[in-house]
């Protein structure tokens, strides 16, 4: 199950979540817009009328093949009349609805299906309904835009990672091979190692070379040299599982690093990025 969301319509704050690819909101937020204080008692009051019944009945009948169609029959029968009461928990405790859910904890109380929270919410007020629409598809457009970024981001790298492979079998052209008193140096954490491996220097050396510049060495790393960050990285892990000491990683990883430096700059994938 996803984590909570939250949007806000007409200033009523109102927790969602999805679940199997299906968006559920809770009614017991949406009640609040009518009556803060009993929202329970706005909830039961539409569950009362029959045609809550009739939609709530009908949305269980199409998506749900373990609905309780008799005792659905048995409630739709009594709904409507004055001395008739329905709450969340019975409707879903008789008929085996899934969907009205009950939640505990701190995001608790009573949440629907946006189909069922849709309908509620035209009960309750038009105007609401109304917002509640706008804001909620707002929120799919951002989070479907969201993920079309990253995925062109994944696909965009992963075309990178094929080029520095498929470049593997080049002739290694070294501009900046670390010198022999660099990997002979004892660097005090792997960050520094790989910045060494890469910017040929350590983050405090850059640091004193740049007083005026905010942020640090990474901050200012071009995207080349992002991607090749993220990959020596992953290529350090398996080097230190095999035991190899700190100077032969660093003189492997700047070897590395120089070879994939040098396939991006030429690589018309990555141009598409910046």
């Amino acid at each position: 199950m996803a984590k909570n969301k939250k949007i806000t319509v007409q200033q009523v704050d109102i927790v969602l979540y999805e679940d199997n690819k299906q968006d559920y909101i809770s009614l017991t937020d949406i009640a609040r817009y009518r009556d803060s204080e009993r929202s329970d008692y706005i909830l039961q009051n539409w569950m009362r009328n029959r045609s809550t019944i009739e939609f709530i009945g009908l949305w269980e009948q199409f998506n749900n093949a373990g609905f309780n169609s008799i005792e659905f029959d048995g409630i739709k029968s009594m709904s409507g009349s004055n001395s008739f009461s329905l709450t969340p928990k019975r409707w879903i405790e008789s008929t085996n609805a899934i969907g009205i859910v009950s939640k505990t904890g701190r995001y608790g109380g009573t949440f629907a299906h946006k189909d069922i929270a849709f309908e509620f919410a035209t009960w309750l007020s038009a105007e609401f309904k109304f917002f509640l629409i706008k804001e909620f598809q707002r929120l799919k457009d951002d989070e479907s835009n969201r993920n079309q970024l990253e995925w062109n981001l994944q696909r965009t790298i992963s075309k990178i990672n094929y080029r520095i492979h498929t470049d593997a079998i080049k002739e290694n052209l070294i501009p900046k091979e670390i010198t022999k008193q660099q990997a002979a140096f004892l660097y005090a954490n792997e960050a520094d190692l790989l910045n060494v491996a890469l910017f040929g220097i350590t983050a405090k050396e850059w640091r004193e070379q740049n007083p005026e510049t905010k942020g640090n060495i990474r901050d200012e790393a071009t995207i080349e040299q992002l991607v090749v960050l993220s990959n020596i990285e992953s290529i350090n892990a398996l080097l230190i599982r095999k035991d190899l000491p700190q100077s032969e990683r660093l003189i492997e990883l700047n070897k590395v690093a120089i070879t994939q430096i040098k396939s991006l700059l030429e690589s018309n994938s990555i141009k598409k990025l910046k």
